[in-house]
């Protein structure tokens, strides 16, 4: 599985829960909140200051030792 930008961040945690650190890491700590999941990637790494491509990197290298 690949993850992209336009993914929404609710469908990645709904994957897995396990890259939650991933976007804690950013600085993303509501995870829980409905606006918060329902974000792309990208706009959750433009809101948080955060580089997506860094952000992808990791989370295709968690989702890759799957």
């Amino acid at each position: 599985m690949k993850i992209t930008k336009d993914m929404i961040v609710g469908e990645v945690l709904d994957i897995d829960t396990g890259a939650a650190k991933f976007f804690f890491e950013i600085g993303m700590h509501c995870l829980g909140c409905p606006a918060s999941r329902g974000e792309t990637i990208e706009q959750a790494c433009s809101v948080h200051g955060a580089d997506v491509d860094a952000l992808l990197e990791k989370l295709n290298a968690f989702f890759a030792n799957k």
